[in-house]
């Protein structure tokens, strides 16, 4: 009898061994996997194909992407300013030591007021054109910015908005300095709104309006938000991603959040939000709006996703933009 409970006990021991090794050799892999997409998605790569958004990605691919990880080549476009108007020019902003953002300056006759645009995560200011084409066309100045990593920008890396708004401080000084404009507006999809939100937290910068689309509320609600989309539970894999890519970028990616740095906005502001973004869902993006406690409105897009208002909704996106400037400037 003490011999086969010897014996019981044993296997016992050996199946609780067994049980501890797979999940420490799951929870290390899990950790590698986190570590690689965090690289892969901080720092871009200087070839190959770029990987497909997540909503594209057939199962294979998804299945592909997330254990091989994904690949991001540095944002980059092949246009000119004059692709806007004739008016423009290539500018350099000082960024730091031995850095800038490259940047379009389109200045219509004796205008004194000043729009700048900062794009979203893996774009550049290409993809705000037709968004100046707009605000060109309405007498009002505009800067397009790149940030850091983006086509005529130094660097090859993103933090998905948080040294971002270094970039847009910097941004605001050069305009203030070198441009003067009467009114200030600053536009941000995605990232770039993020961007702005940090940058007006941080650095106390004093704009006269903001037009942000697509923000997201906090950095792991819209790591969580991709998980969903690609069909893989979020927890754990969000959280060790969050931490791992903070680690990377060096800061706490945990607390990157948007709706802690609404607080902060002390100016007229114009929320737009499409009504079918997976990436950032409706009731993360009002949170944020709720939290602003300075003049404000918001305004959904019944059948657009985590992309250009404008593209999808022209009429509507110019007249709320017109209509929001005309009343607060």
């Amino acid at each position: 009898m003490k011999t086969w409970i010897s014996t019981h006990n044993k296997r016992l021991r050996c199946a609780c061994m067994s049980i501890i090794y797979l999940f420490l050799a799951g929870f290390v892999v899990l950790n590698m996997l986190a570590y690689k997409h965090a690289y892969d998605m901080l720092f871009f790569s200087d070839q190959g194909e770029p990987t497909l958004g997540p909503e594209k990605l057939s199962l294979v691919q998804k299945m592909s992407a997330l254990f091989m990880g994904v690949n991001i080549p540095r944002p980059t476009a092949s246009f000119s300013p004059t692709v806007i108007n004739d008016s423009c020019k290539q500018v350099a902003i000082p960024n730091g030591e031995a850095s800038y953002l490259g940047a379009w300056h389109c200045q219509p006759d004796q205008s004194d007021r000043l729009v700048i645009l900062f794009h979203g995560y893996v774009m550049d200011k290409s993809s705000l054109i037709e968004e100046a084409k707009v605000f060109l066309q309405a007498e009002y100045s505009v800067l397009l910015v790149d940030f850091r990593g983006s086509w005529e920008s130094s660097e090859s890396y993103t933090t998905i908005g948080y040294r971002e708004a270094d970039d847009v401080a910097s941004a605001v000084s050069y305009a203030e300095q070198y441009y003067r404009p009467d009114k200030m507006i600053l536009y941000g999809r995605s990232m770039g709104a993020t961007a702005i939100f940090r940058a007006i937290y941080s650095f106390d910068i004093k704009v006269d309006a903001i037009i942000v689309e697509a923000i997201f509320d906090n950095l792991l609600n819209t790591i969580k938000n991709r998980f969903t989309i690609m069909g893989v539970p979020a927890f754990p894999g969000a959280h060790l991603l969050v931490f791992w890519g903070g680690l990377l970028a060096g800061f706490d990616g945990f607390s990157h959040n948007p709706a802690h740095y609404a607080v902060a906005v002390n100016c007229p502001i114009l929320f737009f939000h499409g009504e079918q973004d997976t990436r950032v869902k409706l009731f993360e993006a009002r949170q944020v709006y709720d939290l602003v406690p300075s003049a404000k409105i918001f305004s959904s897009f019944p059948d657009t996703g985590h992309e250009s208002h404008l593209a999808h909704s022209p009429e509507k996106w110019k007249n709320e933009v017109m209509n929001f400037l005309n009343s607060h400037l």
